[in-house]
């Protein structure tokens, strides 16, 4: 589960007197809306389901799902610096949010086409996921465009950490509503908690797992609610016309300038690139244990609750050692866990671990997690959670200690694009190495190299700890 870059408006004033307390927790919900979608749609149940039981085999799935994403992060890489800097010369944020934020509600309702077997269904399936990325990515970046209207500069990050957590604990709610209520074990046909599907809900058909498609789409509409209704948006300042030629104008001055600061250029094309790993890492990481281990969305989901749960305790971790470490020890840190992980979950298979320890293959039907090797992939997994927290959020940091003091918005807007503009690289790598191999590992090894190559860069960046920007 991630969450996109904060983007902060470098032509915005601060305001002499900041909204109430109702209208800045109306824009944090923002968090809770979109967030059902990362971890319904696209990591725990209906990617994993898609690859699975709607194409061919999990290899054809992950390879076909890693398209569609890598389709989407390229619109996404190419229309975001362009629709911001026209976004930040008009003023405007809310008519945007509305805009995208519709394409995600219809995007994600078509999902429930997505009958198993069905091979008609597969395109239409991936231009509606397609959509909706488009949709939930373009709504998040203008929402957070909105932040330094809402709280005085000092309290930025905390707004933003709030935001960050309320965002889990939406997913992580999102999905025990799932587990717990509508998605049944075809086998059983039963819920995690037991129960049948509610509303009739078909477990041999997999409505529960095609219903998230709708159930996202639901969700935002009633959560996004109070922000329309209560929090501030910028003053309009220009009309369309003029704000496409000034935003643009503006975009091309703020790109030229980057090359006088090699220490700043280095680290966001190292933030653009291990960035774009663990966006794939998380993409994939359900899928892959689709196809290992034979889970279903029962077991899927669990795992993604473990997995959000560590990334809410690795992110309260990774703050402190960032105040004693510096953020650059903790980027470190968090890529060396993962990579760790990584090399792990590549050495085991359903029946053995470090490539030459034999186990027990997971029994169908048997209890939950029972196999050593299912056993394990928890455990990396909730390393993997609790180093994804503080790589994101010590990436802003140090951002904040590299930037100068007096145009740091500026830099925070190019951060924001650095974390989109190759979103589409990994998942493509992933999708034609999984595809050219037909096998899931061997697609997952190029998530090494890209983390690896951030490591390389970021090692060329200074340590700035102890500096602090005003």
């Amino acid at each position: 589960m991630t969450h996109s870059s904060v983007a902060l408006d470098d032509n915005a004033q601060a305001p002499s007197r900041y909204p109430s307390w109702p209208a800045v927790v109306s824009w944090i919900f923002f968090d809770w809306a979109a967030q059902p979608y990362f971890t319904l749609i696209t990591t725990f149940v209906f990617a994993p389901y898609f690859a699975t039981n709607v194409a061919a085999d999990p290899a054809t799935g992950q390879s076909l799902w890693g398209y569609a994403t890598a389709s989407a992060g390229l619109v996404i890489a190419l229309m975001s610096p362009v629709l911001g800097a026209i976004a930040d010369a008009s003023g405007r944020r809310k008519p945007w949010i509305a805009a995208f934020g519709a394409l995600l509600v219809i995007g994600s309702s078509l999902m429930w086409i997505g009958k198993p077997g069905d091979q008609s269904v597969i395109l239409p399936l991936l231009i509606a996921f397609g959509i909706a990325t488009i949709g939930v990515e373009f709504a998040t970046v203008f929402n957070n465009a909105m932040m330094p209207t809402l709280v005085p500069p000092e309290r930025i990050g905390r707004l933003s950490g709030t935001g960050w957590a309320t965002g889990y604990i939406g997913g992580i709610l999102s999905l025990i509503l799932v587990l717990g209520f509508l998605a049944a074990n075809p086998d059983t046909g039963r819920t995690l908690f037991g129960f049948t599907p509610a509303f009739g809900l078909d477990a041999a058909l997999h409505e529960g797992d095609r219903i998230t498609g709708p159930l996202t789409g639901l969700w935002f509409i009633v959560f996004v609610l109070p922000m329309f209704l209560f929090t501030p948006d910028y003053e309009s300042r220009l009309p369309v016309r003029r704000a496409v030629k000034q935003g643009l104008r503006e975009l091309r001055g703020t790109l030229a300038s980057l090359p006088n600061n090699r220490q700043m250029a280095t680290f966001l094309i190292a933030n653009m690139v291990y960035t774009d790993a663990l966006v794939a890492l998380f993409a994939f990481g359900g899928i892959y244990a689709a196809g290992t281990f034979g889970w279903h969305t029962i077991q899927i989901g669990v795992f993604g609750i473990l997995l959000a749960i560590s990334g809410t305790l690795g992110a309260w971790l990774g703050g402190k050692l960032d105040d004693r470490l510096g953020p650059k020890k903790v980027i470190t840190g968090s890529m060396l866990i993962l990579l760790l992980a990584i090399a792990v979950i590549l050495s085991m298979d359903r029946d053995r671990l470090f490539f030459v320890v034999p186990v027990a293959p997971p029994v169908p039907g048997g209890p939950l997690f029972a196999a050593p090797a299912e056993k394990a992939y928890i455990v990396l997994g909730a390393l993997i959670g609790m180093a994804a927290g503080p790589l994101q959020a010590a990436s802003r940091t140090l951002l904040i200690r590299l930037a100068p003091p007096d145009r740091i918005t500026q830099y925070f807007g190019l951060f924001a694009l650095s974390g989109k503009v190759t979103s589409f690289m990994a998942p493509l790598a992933v999708s034609l190495v999984t595809a050219l191999t037909m096998s899931q590992k061997a697609g997952m090894t190029v998530l090494v190299v890209f983390f690896l190559a951030g490591l390389a860069l970021l090692s060329r960046v200074r340590d700035p700890h102890g500096r602090r920007a005003g």
